[in-house]
């Protein structure tokens, strides 16, 4: 029988003019940024936090904590990058991925496949394994007012043994 594993992450950093956005690595020109001690890239924060999850490891804080000056900046691929190696050294390997933006804005639609192909190349898979969508919680809290974006990830990933 095969052992199954699910992470769960989540993310929801505030908004912030004095930074750009990024969201899965892509860059979304004339939007306010996420705030952060990375580059508040909140896609690849979500996604990384599911894969540690799933493999028992703990939570981003723990691997990079904000006292670090050598993470201060880090572009959310590179630590995504980061964690998958982590993941590969516990025996695991990254398996499909599904990702939900909640945000007012800005709209993914166009930049999607962007995202997805952004995140499939990091996580070793095909971008067919790699689901990102977004919903729009048209003024109601939380992100709805701009304040901010989260986004939710779960991953399965298998053995690399």
């Amino acid at each position: 029988m095969r052992e199954v594993r699910v992470g769960f992450g989540i993310d929801l950093p505030p908004r912030t003019p004095d930074r750009a956005l990024y969201l899965g690595g892509v860059r979304f020109d004339g939007e306010a940024g996420l705030a952060g001690h990375s580059d508040g890239d909140v896609v690849c924060h979500a996604v990384a936090d599911a894969l540690l999850g799933a493999g028992g490891l703990g939570d981003l804080g723990e691997h990079f904590p904000d006292s670090d000056p050598a993470f201060e900046g880090i572009a959310g691929l590179d630590l995504l990058t980061k964690v998958v190696a982590l993941l590969l050294e516990r025996g695991l390997v990254p398996g499909q991925c599904d990702l939900t933006l909640v945000a007012d804005r800005p709209r993914i639609a166009e930049r999607r496949e962007e995202i997805r192909r952004n995140l499939a190349s990091v996580l070793g898979l095909v971008p067919e394994d790699v689901s990102v969508k977004a919903t729009r919680p048209e003024g109601l809290g939380l992100t709805g007012d701009g304040a901010g974006c989260m986004a939710i990830a779960t991953v399965e990933p298998t053995s690399s043994r």
